[in-house]
């Protein structure tokens, strides 16, 4: 354990010397033709401010670039992990789409809600604030009409909810209390980093970075209500931050102890084992995004991206190198057709913006800097 506290404190110093209620402007006043529900050439970007969390929508031109088209106030307020730099909640998922429902979730991490937005075009509409079953939410996880929310503080916990015309419908008996130590320092690296499901939707995982340094697995029955407690699989070192879903019944894994990416086969039992390593080479390798056969993690110490081709269904990983970023390089998405990555860097709140070429390389296109945005995580892209 002191060891990953050591790996903590070397992040937030490399971080540290690397560099801080209508839309703002309306879609009326914008103009434009009509959109089906759901995004389109969109990018929404969450702030995660003290002073009032916001969602800052762009609109995305044929060649990738973004223009900002309006700001969404989510009636709710960031949140700040103590020992963060770059990403305040220290997370991934904590702005997440659903496709089923056109509805974007977005944590309040310092009000212990959740924001449902319903989405047109490049539009956002507030339709609920909910609580999010216990505190300091950090992540949001979907498939088909379950939902389930991270907090991360008090030892972490889960809640679950059901999704019935456009709102959430939270189902108290699926809480569960994760059991971290709700005292290990610092918070940024000793709190719960994402919860997300496996691919056909069976299990819900959750990420312990260095507070066990653990993948939790929670059985999930036909209507979507966890086993009483997760099947734990102790990955000594590693920090486990991210993850993507590989198939129905795997994970690509951001490592923040090994600065790696690595791939797990999750069993029907619970448990998870190793496929594939491949390290970044990097500092602080804590996000993952996948487009393709292709996957970029972020490494918010070395402010860059490391990009890796995927083959035998993820049992073989393949270095691509890497790419600079602005400082703190953390959350990322990929628009829907594929061709373009978006980075949110932390340290000075800007997101930048890249084309993903066939070879996998990524070619820089500019940047955008997020009002408010400074230490901000959380993007959707469309």
């Amino acid at each position: 354990m002191q060891k990953i506290t050591r790996i903590g404190v070397a992040v937030a110093t490399a971080l540290a010397t690397a560099a801080v209620c209508a839309p703002s402007v309306s879609a009326a006043a914008r103009g434009g033709g009509e959109h089906p529900l759901g995004g389109h050439h969109a990018v929404f970007v969450q702030t995660d401010d003290p002073a009032g969390n916001r969602i800052i929508a762009y609109h995305r031109a044929d060649d990738g670039q973004l223009a900002q088209t309006a700001a969404y106030d989510t009636h709710g307020l960031g949140g700040v992990l103590a020992g963060s730099v770059a990403d305040h909640l220290a997370s991934q998922g904590s702005l997440t789409y659903d496709p089923r429902h056109a509805l974007l979730y977005a944590v309040n991490a310092g009000s212990d809600t959740v924001s449902v937005f319903s989405v047109d075009g490049d539009r956002l509409a507030l339709r609920q604030v909910v609580g999010s079953g216990g505190r300091f939410p950090v992540s949001v996880a979907v498939h088909d009409d379950v939902v389930y929310v991270l907090n991360a503080l008090d030892g972490g916990s889960i809640q679950g909810y059901t999704v019935h015309d456009g709102r959430l419908d939270e189902r108290a008996d699926w809480n569960r209390c994760l059991g971290l130590d709700p005292d290990a320092t610092p918070q940024f690296t000793n709190t719960p980093g994402q919860v997300g499901f496996t691919g056909d939707g069976s299990q819900l995982v959750v990420t312990t970075k260095a507070n066990g340094s653990n993948l939790l697995v929670f059985n999930l029955d036909h209507s979507g209500a966890p086993a009483d407690s997760p099947v734990v699989t102790n990955l000594p070192g590693a920090v486990p931050f991210a993850f993507v879903p590989n198939g129905g019944h795997g994970l690509f894994l951001a490592e923040a102890g090994t600065n790696a990416v690595a791939t797990f086969a999750v069993h029907p039992d619970g448990t998870a084992s190793q496929e594939a390593f491949a390290p970044t080479g990097q500092s602080a390798t804590c996000w993952i995004v996948a487009v393709r056969d292709l996957l970029y993690a972020s490494n918010a110490g070395s402010s860059t991206l490391s990009g890796f081709r995927t083959s035998d269904h993820g049992r073989r990983l393949t270095a691509l190198g890497n790419t600079p970023t602005n400082p703190g390089t953390v959350d990322a998405a990929v628009s829907s057709d594929g061709h373009y990555l978006y980075a949110q860097t932390g340290v000075n709140g800007i997101v930048d913006e890249f084309a993903v070429n066939d070879d996998g390389s990524l070619t820089p296109l500019g940047s955008r800097t997020v009002p408010g945005g400074a230490g901000g995580e959380g993007i959707v892209a469309f």
